[in-house]
């Protein structure tokens, strides 16, 4: 099993058919995605360019958790703006360039794929796009939509603390931050503190000092783990329990690198014991269980059972859907899916979080029959993903008329330059064309290996792609990604008319 992860992850792997164009308001696209598409990663995914409304998504202005006050690099270009007078590759051009390289052994038993204009939504190219796939990480992008759509990309999650049903008694109330710190630094930038909540805490108790903690967790009904994920990932530092309390992503060292890293195995226990010390309680005095009802009418001054102590908040989602996507976070997607559920009023369960996830993207009109999701990370074998529902689905993300999805782009890693595609292009033969150019989400479990995203054709034209395999053999991971990289490449230097 070796999931989907940036190079240097620190730690050992465990294992053509043209459709009629679409909506004519898309020609205005490239004035829009253009503008998204030249933002790079300078620092962990969070430096963004802000056009029209992501200021404020981003809470320009505020003295929320995640402002630093510290003005960000200015974006560097690194792909080529899409011109809109460009030419449009032909089905014919395009299968002549890509059936050879689809037919690379390399890739396995089965190969689907999808080419579609961005500008105008109209599929250029298809093998197999219908047929669902092991998606793996590429999942990340449906996640991405579904909570950007459902929650909007200035929600922020909060994590509260409530008063006990006995004096001195702190219940700490998570609601599925993933990237809550125990102090002022954590391994998330930007991330919400307990000591924040806990000094906000001691201000409202008064003179009541605080003597035991309670664990409210109860907004993940569980499973931890889904049935569909190999064995070993909640063990060897991909996965880990999935709860609505948590520190760091569940890590142990909140100063580990991206990618493996060593998970506690209760992380909301983790963070109730980190709580209590920050308020001078015994960690033996750390119990689970769930917060009293609110108060109703309670006086000013008092402290009742249920009333609120103190709340402190994530960065916004955008912010959370760039880390994901930048550095293929599978606990971040998790805790988005369950975002996504929580809108809908749907367990946050993985149960739940796929059930609103596929009616969300059910209702933007994406083609989701035959779509199967168990999961928002893609660690479950058991999702299936057509390629022409991705390639739609970035086309719709680029759409002037939803610009709330256009987070989906600043955190796609870009060819020979950042993310899961820093190492990849332009080492190997038929490469070197995809660096700059190929920006694209990357998927990878053992024998599934697959890359969806978007690519200026060397005339200017911007396409979505989708290239998806899951039957690979077990020890041909590296020529696989070769043969993909090969194909996207191949989109670059493509005039294919």
């Amino acid at each position: 099993m070796a999931p989907d992860q940036p190079p240097g992850g620190g730690g050992p792997p465990a294992g053509a058919v043209a459709q009629p164009p679409r909506s004519p308001s898309r020609r205005r696209l490239p004035l829009v995605l253009a503008a998204v598409l030249v933002l790079v990663l300078v620092a962990v995914g969070l430096v963004v360019a802000r056009p029209g409304p992501v200021g404020r998504w981003l809470g320009d202005g505020s003295a929320g958790p995640a402002s630093t006050g510290v003005p960000e690099p200015v974006p560097v270009a690194v792909l080529a703006t899409a011109d809109v007078g460009a030419p449009m590759p032909s089905a014919e051009g395009l299968r002549a360039v890509l059936d050879p390289l689809v037919g690379d052994a390399a890739l396995g038993g089965r190969v689907n794929l999808a080419v579609a204009d961005v500008l105008t939504g109209q599929s250029l190219f298809e093998r197999g796009g219908g047929e669902g796939t092991v998606p793996a990480s590429v999942t990340k992008l449906l996640t991405a939509v579904a909570v950007l759509t459902a929650r909007g990309p200035g929600y922020r999650i909060p994590t509260r603390a409530v008063a006990g049903s006995e004096p001195g008694e702190v219940v700490i109330v998570g609601g599925g931050d993933p990237a809550l710190a125990a102090g002022a630094k954590g391994f998330y930038p930007g991330a919400a503190s307990l000591k924040d909540l806990a000094n906000q805490v001691r201000t409202a108790l008064g003179g009541i000092a605080p003597t035991r903690v309670v664990v409210d967790a109860s907004l993940y009904p569980g499973p931890v783990h889904e049935p569909g994920w190999d064995e070993d990932i909640p063990t060897h530092g991909y996965g880990a329990a999935v709860t609505a309390l948590m520190l760091d992503g569940a890590r142990k060292d909140p100063k580990a690198g991206q990618g493996w890293a060593e998970r506690v195995p209760q992380p909301e226990l983790t963070a109730g014991r980190a709580f209590a010390r920050l308020l001078g309680v015994p960690e033996t005095a750390v119990r689970r269980g769930t917060a009293p009802a609110a108060p109703t009418g309670t006086p000013a001054g008092t402290v009742e059972p249920g009333a609120e102590l103190g709340v402190v908040h994530s960065p916004p989602l955008i912010r959370l859907v760039d880390i994901m996507i930048s550095e293929s976070d599978n606990i971040v997607a998790e805790a988005l899916a369950r975002q996504v559920a929580l809108a809908r009023d749907q367990p946050a369960s993985f149960a739940g979080a796929a059930a609103a996830m596929t009616d969300v993207l059910s209702e933007l009109g994406l083609p989701t029959d035959g779509m199967r999701l168990a999961d928002g990370s893609g660690l479950s074998r058991t999702n299936l993903v057509s390629p022409v529902l991705l390639t739609e689905l970035l086309a719709l993300a680029a759409s002037p008329d939803r610009p709330e999805l256009g987070g989906v782009f600043s955190g796609l890693p870009v060819g020979g330059w950042s993310g899961t595609l820093r190492d990849r292009y332009g080492s190997a033969p038929g490469t070197a064309a995809g660096v700059g150019t190929v920006r694209a989400k990357t998927g990878t479990l053992t024998r599934v290996h697959a890359i969806a995203g978007v690519v200026t054709t060397t005339e200017g034209r911007l396409l979505a792609f989708a290239v998806l395999t899951d039957q690979v053999p077990p020890d041909g991971g590296e020529p696989a990604r070769v043969a993909l990289d090969r194909i996207a490449a191949a989109l670059a230097t493509c005039g294919c008319h």
